[in-house]
This record gives C-alpha cells, structure tokens and sequence, in this order.
C-alpha cells in the first residue's frame, strides 16, 4: 500500500519527521511510506491556483497517487502548523486530490497531552468540504513527553509507544482494505 506522510514541521530534528522515519522503516513491509517534505511548498495564493508552480503539482501528483495520507502533526500555540494548513490549502484547490483521499493522523511533543488540541483542529480540517478525508477514527496516537522516548539518534526507543503504533498500524490496515 502507497502512503504519503505529511509532516507539520520543516525543523531537521523534528520529533513528527523522526516519527515519520520510525513508522517508514518499522513497517515496510506493510506500508510503502513517502515522506513529503513541506519546506519548498510556497504559500497558497488564489491568483496563482490555476498556473500553479512546479514544486505544488508536483506535491499534489504525489498526494494524489497514493493511496492514504499519514499526517503527523506538531502542536503550535494549540493548532495545527501553518505548513501544514498551507499544503492543505493548496491540495484543496483546483482538482481537489484529497476527496476521498483516506488519511490517518498521529503527533507528538514535548507536552504531556501530545498533540490533543492539534490534532482535534486537523480532524476538523480534514472533514472540510474542499477536503473531504475519510479519517481511521478511534486510533488516535498522542505521543506526549516525546523528547524522553526518543534517543539521541532520533531512534524511538519507547516499548509501550512501539506496541501501540503496532495496533494502530494493523487497525489502519485493516480500514483501508474497503478503500483500496
């Protein structure tokens, strides 16, 4: 199965991109996951939707291929990251690659709620009518205090988070055999 991960922050030692990496090589045997990378994605703007650059289709052409979407989300002053909104805008315009599109969503922080309030305004989003996402609910992975699970490598070393993102990773799977 092809899954874009979609990660809410363009810092190089990201806990969400660590995870990401954690995810793609835990199981891939089960997931072909992509990591895309937000930094080059220019702001959204209408004016230029239709003449869009290279950089957008080519973002959206790789979302549009796979067939679900992985979003790890940071949590910024309560919310959802504004790389992240502004890759939503722009898959939300013009062909709309996410209609349909299955997603499923985790984070982490250094917080002791994970990203509960990020991830409550992504769900929100991702239900939008420009979006449309089919979201695994029930599977909801907040990963608090994530700075003491992971090692200096940027290795998740944390057993009962390893064997929670199993379960979760074989409910996604599960789901996802009535999309694909």
């Amino acid at each position: 199965m092809k899954v874009v991960a979609i990660v809410g922050s363009i810092r190089k030692e990201s806990y969400n991109l660590q995870l990401a990496k954690f995810i793609q090589k835990r199981y891939a045997e089960k997931l072909d996951l992509e990591v895309l990378s937000l930094k080059d994605l220019p702001m959204y703007n209408q004016d230029i939707e239709n003449e869009a650059p290279q950089t957008v289709l080519d973002f959206k052409a790789q979302v549009k291929e796979a067939d679900a979407v992985l979003w790890l989300t940071p949590e910024y002053n309560g919310t959802v990251p504004g790389v992240m909104v502004n890759a939503i805008d722009w898959l939300s315009r013009v062909d709309k690659v996410m209609i349909g599109k299955p997603s499923f969503m985790m984070g982490a922080s250094m917080g002791n709620l994970g990203t509960v309030k990020a991830q409550l305004h992504l769900r929100d989003i991702l239900f939008s009518p420009g979006v449309n996402s089919p979201l695994l609910s029930g599977n909801d992975v907040y990963i608090g205090a994530v700075h003491t699970k992971f090692d200096a490598e940027g290795h998740l070393t944390d057993e009962g988070t390893i064997k929670f993102l199993d379960v979760v990773i074989d409910n996604f799977l599960n789901w996802m055999k009535t999309y694909v």
